[in-house]
């Protein structure tokens, strides 16, 4: 018997459906590649980027307390009893990793500033490095707001010891507003002759200091520090400058945590004058400001002035004090209800919370 045939092939089949087939390969290549696409997207975008971003930062009352500690304690006399508030301002800076979203929201932002992070950390420093300098630089803003507050309060002028480095040996042999003498019997009493003295000296060895400390003669005995880099001889561990000098008190600026740069002196200096003063500068006003200060009472630009109008605005201040040097970054980026003075010296800043008090017209930008 033969095998069956096998049955003809209807003319009426259904064939495959190439077109189908090719084109649902397609649309899986296109799903496949466009989720490619945005995984490696939102690689790319967490990513960081050689940026930071900086900001409207905390702004301190110099009237008030921080960590529970006056921000200016008075020693030796009773501070006056004060109202109303004169902040200091700063930037907040974000010095971890920045992402590219991160970047272009700040970009975006009213609020914010992107900027090279080369800018904040120039090569060649690191992030520690910078952190030292600006608490160096805060802790000499301090020294110097003591010394043009004295002076605009008109206490007496002469060189002496503006600051104490916390690396003095032995702690306290000397004190803030020594009137430099003698050291080792050498005149010390200008600064010429102290640093021909101390480019003589060798680090490491005792050294007999004589000040003239409130009007009494005193004698210390110092072990002289190291130099600084790329000076000869030895050091005090000490600041010194012609500046003025309360005759019977001492302050105490307690503040130095997370705060940097000099760009608080003007603030401190007010604040201060407001403490010891006979005036009363802010009339229960909230003022606040920045700028750098040195021992003439010299007010000086600061950065991101900006961001410090935005923050002080934001903690109820308005009136801000800003540097005549800054004025080109401040037209035009006053915040609504803040009232800007612009101020060259402490005396114009003394001058200008006089005529704000008595309702009289400022200078502004």
């Amino acid at each position: 018997m033969s095998a069956p045939a096998e049955a003809a092939e209807s003319p009426t089949a259904p064939q495959p459906d190439r077109g189908h087939r090719r084109l649902s390969r397609r649309v899986r290549t296109l799903v496949i590649g466009g989720v490619l696409f945005i995984v490696l997207a939102i690689v790319a975008l967490a990513l960081p980027v050689p940026y930071v971003i900086l900001g409207p930062g905390p702004t301190v009352n110099t009237l008030g307390t921080f960590d529970k500690q006056p921000v200016i304690a008075i020693d030796g006399r009773t501070p006056n009893k004060v109202t109303g508030n004169l902040n200091l301002t700063t930037v907040s800076v974000s010095l971890g990793h920045v992402t590219a979203v991160q970047a272009m929201l700040g970009w975006l932002a009213r609020d914010q500033v992107v900027v090279p992070r080369e800018t904040i950390i120039p090569p060649g420093q690191t992030q520690n490095q910078i952190q030292q300098q600006d608490a160096e630089d805060f802790s000499n803003s301090q020294d110097e707001a003591e010394g043009a507050a004295f002076c605009e309060l008109n206490y007496p002028k002469y060189f002496g010891v503006l600051g104490v480095a916390a690396q003095m040996k032995p702690k306290g042999a000397l004190k803030i507003g020594d009137r430099l003498v003698s050291l080792d019997g050498q005149d010390i009493s200008t600064r010429p002759t102290l640093e021909a003295v101390l480019a003589t000296k060798t680090p490491g060895r005792s050294a007999t200091v004589v000040v003239q400390r409130r009007g009494v003669r005193a004698t210390a005995t110092l072990t002289l520090l190291a130099p600084a880099a790329g000076a000869k001889g030895a050091r005090m561990g000490v600041t010194v400058a012609q500046a003025c000098f309360a005759p019977n008190f001492t302050v105490k600026l307690g503040l130095n945590n997370d705060i940097g740069g000099p760009s608080a002196g003007m603030m401190f200096a007010l604040g201060i004058i407001e403490k010891v003063g006979t005036t009363d500068l802010t009339g229960g006003k909230f003022i606040a400001g920045t700028g750098t200060i040195d021992p003439t009472g010299t007010v000086g630009p600061i950065g991101g002035i900006q961001l410090k109008m935005i923050a002080a605005r934001r903690a109820g201040a308005t009136v801000f004090l800003a540097p005549a040097s800054n004025c080109t970054d401040v037209r035009g980026n006053v915040p609504a209800g803040l009232r800007v003075a612009k101020v060259s010296t402490l005396h114009g800043a003394v001058q200008a919370l006089q005529d704000i008090k008595a309702g009289r017209s400022t200078t502004s930008c």
